[in-house]
């Protein structure tokens, strides 16, 4: 018994061998052999589908995130805090009220200044009206400026003007719509011109400044895509916009700067960091795979094509790759491309797979099995 097992042995290597032989004859009979022989249980694999679709070549970077608008508000009039309707953490809309001072002094301030005018308007009546009748006819322009200025009516209807405003300014509302980052006073302070009230931040428009080393700055430009992920949001993708390609170079790291924006998707703060790929070249209409799609076997490219519920091998001559993406390319012996758009090809659980293994695929897309 034990003089036979080297030999076993030395047969199961020599079958293992053939099966990584170069030809996909001689591999698709030995692995289905091995297939039929063992265990019929379906392996569960995760799929996704080949795509013709645009490459986006893309410059990994990273930076912070920051608001589009953050609104830092400061009294514009001097009074007191009467109400204060929001809290930090609150979303508030464009035109909410966030603080208001106590409108008392600045009404009798408008009624002041309107009194103010109807005495000047008296008095410009009482220069006008007998001009008129003494002379039988409408007074110039000229006439009525001079004695508009000279009655004290120009400098009233200004006061009056001034009084308005300032009880406009005594209601501070949200200038965009946000969430309130922090409010400085609360009923009864007692404010001045030029004291914070409270700050209100823009967290749905967020940008990023990201570092682009200088041999990388022709590659990028305004427009292009660019790709964020965080720490924050692992797994979850946001797509955005280069707004600019700055113009300054840092002399000592050698770097520009490129401005991003985009659109939360209710994780990303400012502040936070991230993650940023920008897009540097567009290749257009490739037939695509997932980049964890490809594997190697005996030092050639090939990725899993699932075909009736069996995962089988199939060998590709891969071209650039995102690191998401990676393109194939027509085969150099046939100038045909292998896999075709809408195939089922393994992006997890394929590593250890032999050609025509029995699986099981969840899409990783839409979480739908396959029998």
């Amino acid at each position: 018994m034990d003089a036979g097992r080297p030999l076993v042995a030395t047969l199961l290597l020599a079958l293992s061998l053939a099966a990584c032989k170069d030809g996909e004859g001689d591999e698709t009979s030995a692995d289905s052999t091995a297939a039929s022989s063992s265990s019929t249980l379906s392996l569960p694999v995760v799929g996704d589908t080949v795509q013709r679709a645009d490459l986006v070549l893309t410059v990994a970077t990273r930076g912070q995130v920051r608001s589009d608008a953050v609104a830092r508000l400061r009294a514009e009039a001097t009074g007191t805090v009467q109400r204060v309707p929001v809290q930090p953490g609150q979303r508030v809309t464009r035109g909410q009220l966030l603080v208001a001072l106590d409108p008392q002094p600045f009404d009798l301030e408008v009624a002041a200044a309107e009194a103010a005018v109807r005495e000047a308007e008296a008095r410009y009546a009482g220069v006008i009206i007998p001009d008129s009748v003494v002379s039988g006819q409408a007074p110039s322009p000229e006439r009525r400026a001079a004695v508009a200025s000279s009655s004290g009516l120009e400098t009233a209807r200004i006061s009056l003007d001034r009084a308005k405003l300032e009880r406009e300014r005594a209601v501070i509302r949200a200038p965009f719509t946000g969430v309130v980052d922090r409010v400085d006073v609360a009923p009864g302070t007692r404010v001045a011109a030029g004291d914070a009230i409270a700050t209100v931040v823009d967290v749905n428009d967020l940008e990023i400044e990201a570092s682009v080393l200088e041999h990388d700055l022709p590659l990028i430009r305004s427009g292009g895509t660019a790709l964020i992920t965080s720490a924050a949001a692992p797994g979850r993708e946001i797509t955005g916009r280069v707004a600019a390609v700055l113009p300054l170079v840092d002399t000592v790291t050698r770097a520009g700067r490129a401005l991003v924006r985009f659109r939360s998707n209710g994780v990303l703060r400012p502040g936070m960091s991230a993650e940023v790929r920008l897009e540097s070249t567009r290749l257009d209409d490739r037939i695509l795979v997932p980049a964890s799609a490809v594997v190697e076997r005996s030092g050639r490219p090939l990725v899993f094509v699932v075909k009736g519920g069996r995962a089988q091998w199939v060998y590709i001559n891969p071209g650039r790759s995102n690191g998401r993406e990676t393109e194939v390319l027509p085969d150099s012996a046939s100038s045909q491309i292998p896999v075709a758009v809408g195939d089922t090809v393994l992006v997890e659980g394929h590593l250890t797979l032999t050609h025509d293994a029995p699986v099981k695929v969840v899409m990783s897309q839409e979480s739908r099995v396959e029998s």
